[in-house]
């Protein structure tokens, strides 16, 4: 993945080691759309009730395992037919993406950029209106992923002898 000839520098590992974590994100998001395929809303209350018995038995006020009750309990068919088809089309795009870019396909760079750029908005959006350290950290985690593609992207097109006023190509 690095450029011939150029030391491998801390940003080159993170960036492959982004790309791995973002990939393999993917692919989690396409079981997790193929699982809510397959698994009535139902099953998913009654495995959330098996894994938080315990925890409810020891402290009946714990927040996390109340939460999880309450948010697998308000699910319907739609909603998880919603949250498949979003968990899928996100996956593959994202696998594709991340794909191209260890392949070293420079059409795939600003594709990358882009499609971090719609999820970041709708990440700040989400913060905006329900604060989340957990959300505010994958927000953070995928503002660095753009910063070092579009430094990757730079460096590729440098090499390939582009200038800014040329297309990119394949």
């Amino acid at each position: 993945m690095p450029v011939p000839n150029r030391p491998r520098t801390l940003l080159d590992r993170a960036f492959f080691i982004g790309l791995i974590l973002k990939g393999l994100d993917g692919v989690l998001e396409l079981v997790g759309g193929v699982l809510l395929l397959v698994v009535t809303p139902a099953q998913i209350g009654a495995f959330a009730q098996l894994l938080t018995q315990h925890e409810l038995s020891e402290d009946p006020h714990d927040f996390i395992a109340n939460s999880l009750l309450r948010l697998t309990g308000s699910l319907d068919v739609s909603a998880t037919l919603f949250g498949a088809v979003y968990l899928l089309v996100h996956g593959v795009v994202k696998v594709i993406l991340v794909w191209a870019v260890l392949r070293d396909r420079l059409w795939a760079y600003p594709w990358l950029i882009g499609f971090l750029l719609v999820f970041i908005a709708y990440q700040g959006y989400k913060l905006v209106v329900a604060f989340s350290w957990g959300l505010l950290l994958l927000t953070a985690f995928d503002v660095f992923i753009v910063y070092l593609t579009w430094r990757e992207y730079g460096i590729h097109r440098a090499r390939r002898g582009h200038t800014a006023s040329e297309p990119a190509g394949v």
